[in-house]
């Protein structure tokens, strides 16, 4: 019987990875799919793909075959060692003309054409033609990622690990907690991805949809007498006027200093006063507001 070269079957070098068997498999396996090439030998050159595919795919049948198959030329005759397909295992089973005689020899017919799951998405079972062969059928899958603050602020293209592999996802600005995004194509099954996007609570800034919140604490003579307080904002500080007499908890508003909307306008933030009160006094100190409070 004929040796096969099943690196060559599927355009691919014998220390190619995994990733890569299995890419080259899914192109060739939907060009020659009989539902879809029609062409004479296109049915031959499928069987022939899913055979190389499933010995490639498989780390223990693709070491034995590279251990007895690396030596042989394409074209030469393979002749088994002493005792396969004898008692001691690898006994030829018949499976329907699935696989060819070299690899029913090797392994003994084991499988079926378990490339079926990577090249649509499924484990096997679906929709079949009228010839037998799986449809390539695309399903859609759902995720979900969540964001720093900051993050969902800048918005912009990000490298996220989604289920098994790393995606390059473009977040547009004005998302908020829950927004869904759909990525066409991007699902590992074909089909479409929905992403459920999730915003991590942050130390700083309390969210609720665009605007946020953050609480300073000032003297309470700065509260009393007033001033200007630097406040950090996701762009960096600004000076805000803090008039005399503000009270605790009270807020000032910077407009545009939140999140950024679709509209490509930006919400509030609100910064929340909270005033300190000292707790050890000096005795200079006791007398000065000693006379404050004389004062009333």
């Amino acid at each position: 019987m004929q040796y096969k070269d099943y690196y060559k079957i599927l355009g691919v070098s014998r220390d190619a990875k995994t990733d890569d068997i299995r890419k080259a498999y899914r192109k060739l396996a939907k060009q020659y799919h009989p539902d879809i090439n029609k062409e004479a030998g296109a049915e031959e050159k499928y069987k022939e793909i899913n055979e190389a595919y499933e010995v490639l795919k498989d780390p223990d049948k693709r070491e034995k075959y590279d251990t007895l198959g690396m030596n042989w030329q394409q074209g030469q005759d393979f002749t088994p060692p002493p005792g396969w397909g004898s008692s001691g295992g690898y006994q030829r089973v018949e499976f329907g003309g699935n696989f060819s005689d070299f690899f029913q020899t090797l392994f003994g017919g084991s499988g079926g054409f378990g490339g079926l799951g990577d090249l649509f998405g499924s484990s096997g079972s679906g929709n079949f033609g009228s010839s037998g062969y799986h449809h390539p059928v695309s399903k859609d899958s759902n995720a979900e990622i969540t964001l720093t603050l900051e993050e969902a602020f800048k918005a912009g293209k990000f490298s996220l690990k989604i289920g098994n592999r790393t995606q390059s996802v473009n977040i547009p600005k004005g998302i908020t907690e829950g927004t869904k995004l759909t990525l066409r194509g991007k699902s590992e099954m074909g089909g479409d991805l929905h992403l459920t996007i999730h915003i991590s609570p942050d130390p700083v800034y309390e969210l609720n949809g665009y605007d946020l919140t953050r609480e300073v604490k000032v003297p309470v003579y700065d509260a009393v007498l007033g001033k200007d307080l630097a406040v950090g904002t996701l762009t960096g500080e600004v000076a805000v006027k803090m008039p005399p007499g503000i009270q605790d908890g009270q807020k000032l508003r910077l407009r545009g200093k939140g999140m950024p909307k679709r509209d490509g306008t930006n919400g509030d933030l609100f910064v929340r006063v909270r005033i300190e009160i000292p707790r050890h006094l000096s005795a200079k100190q006791k007398e000065l507001w000693q006379k404050i409070a004389q004062e009333g």
